[in-house]
């Protein structure tokens, strides 16, 4: 109870909170453009699943902080460069993050037309259907461990307290679950936007990569660049927007 009155537990909540919604940024874009393709009726089913799994990744890896700090005890070297079990996370999430978002820049560039061929038969495309969003799912989980671990460890560096850091957590999924579903139908709706999404996700993608080599990149250049980027974009659809109600008024 004493702990609840302390002032300075609140301010480091409050902080910590904070910073779990800012680094979960990276894992909503992420969430919200796999979910876009899939089935409107089976969307916010996806998105939710997508971030509980976010949630309980976060939650396991703060309950085994033992075993979390220990991945970064180096496990081999090459080339007089040491790896840790952090590295070889890292550096398999951001060639994955990195494929994904190349993926999908291709597909909505260059691809966007192609489409296989339709299913008539209602039990295939039930089971397409199926499979389609457990592999969304899948994708989803692979990049929440990655996400996680990176959060955790910076939560660690932050906070003392298991209880703060646990309802920090919990507090952050809480805002990410409300804010994700109007981030994705933005993002689906603006064409243009998906595609800065999806240029953000390299980014963040070569960042991680770069983090396993102990070459650190602030993410405060990386959200700034988007944060720029969506700025112009802004405009950019404000300008459209308003060029079609003039060539509606004539």
């Amino acid at each position: 109870m004493d702990m609840l009155l302390d002032p300075n537990m609140w301010i480091a909540f409050a902080m910590l909170t904070t910073l779990e919604i800012v680094l979960g940024i990276d894992n909503i874009i992420f969430i919200s453009i796999l979910v876009g393709r899939l089935p409107a009726d089976v969307r916010d089913k996806a998105r939710k699943l997508g971030l509980g799994f976010a949630m309980v990744s976060r939650l396991l890896l703060l309950l085994t902080l033992s075993w979390v700090m220990g991945l970064t005890v180096d496990l081999f070297s090459v080339l007089g460069k040491g790896f840790s079990g952090r590295d070889l996370v890292l550096l398999l999430g951001g060639l994955f993050l990195l494929y994904k978002a190349s993926h999908e820049i291709f597909v909505e560039v260059e691809a966007r037309e192609q489409h296989t061929p339709e299913q008539t038969d209602p039990v295939a495309m039930k089971a397409a259907g199926t499979k389609l969003f457990w592999a969304v799912i899948g994708q989803i989980a692979i990049i929440d461990i990655v996400f996680s671990l990176d959060s955790v460890i910076t939560a660690v560096g932050m906070v003392d307290q298991i209880g703060v850091m646990i309802a920090a957590v919990v507090a952050s999924v809480g805002v990410m679950l409300v804010a994700a579903k109007p981030i994705g139908d933005f993002v689906d709706n603006h064409p243009s936007v998906k595609v800065l999404a999806l240029a953000f996700l390299v980014m963040v993608g070569m960042a991680l990569t770069a983090e396993a080599f102990d070459e650190h990149v602030p993410k405060g250049y990386i959200y700034a660049a988007m944060a720029f980027s969506l700025g112009v974009e802004a405009l950019n659809i404000r300008a459209r927007s308003k060029r079609q109600q003039k060539a509606g008024a004539h």
